[in-house]
């Protein structure tokens, strides 16, 4: 029987099988690479607000508390967003004619909240208790960076899945004293190796329940 395939077939096959093994990792890397990009995470992007509201200045400078404006944070699955209250609290007083504060102005005279752009939004099937993690020990700026040094506010993290599971495995790394929880210049001190475990010992925290689907997936 007469041979079909010549010898250099098989070099042309096996090339074959590596060129469409190399595109199919390159494309696959290349689906990785945009869908961990800042388009599709929204991480570091500055998204539009009717006010262009600075915590660089309020929180950095002017030494507002977080929970001035989000008032819920330490008993509520939710933060909360200022009232229009909150912002004419001062802003009945302070540059009270600055175009930048119309919305603000406007919102008051009419009732109508304002309405912020969320920066981190979850999805429905995710829930997360501001109130929970504040009570044992975990720093605003932990998730949300140092806010006080942002002009415009912007997603620190991605939040995805597994950079919550890597702190729910191990949060030793992140907790800090309970009274720090609320200053955005805490760093970690040397011995958090052996201040770690002891604060989730005393803040009661099951690390053996914390990768349970449903503490995030209810």
């Amino acid at each position: 029987m007469p041979q079909v395939f010549s010898r250099r077939a098989n070099s042309f096959a096996k090339a074959s099988i590596f060129v469409t093994v190399l595109l199919v990792a390159m494309a696959a890397f290349s689906c990785w690479v945009v869908w961990s990009s800042p388009n599709m995470t929204r991480q570091y992007l500055i998204l539009d607000q009717p006010v262009p509201f600075s915590h660089e200045h309020h929180n950095g400078g002017l030494g507002i508390d977080c929970r001035y404006c989000h008032t819920t944070a330490e008993t509520s699955s939710s933060a909360g967003m200022p009232s229009t209250e909150t912002c004419m609290t001062c802003h009945s007083q302070l540059w009270t004619e600055a175009p930048v504060l119309e919305p603000v102005r406007e919102s008051w005279q009419t009732g109508v909240p304002i309405r912020w752009t969320r920066v981190y939004d979850n999805p429905d099937f995710v829930f997360f208790d501001h109130s929970i993690h504040v009570q044992k020990g975990i720093g605003c700026s932990s998730c949300h960076g140092r806010v006080d040094k942002m002009p415009l506010v912007w997603k620190e993290h991605s939040l995805w899945m597994r950079w919550c599971i890597d702190c729910h495995r191990n949060p030793e790394k992140q907790i800090r004293p309970k009274e720090e929880v609320f200053n955005m210049a805490y760093a970690h001190p040397a011995n958090q190796r052996e201040l770690g475990p002891r604060l989730v010992k005393e803040y009661n925290i099951h690390t053996e329940q914390l990768t349970d689907c449903s503490i995030c997936h209810r």
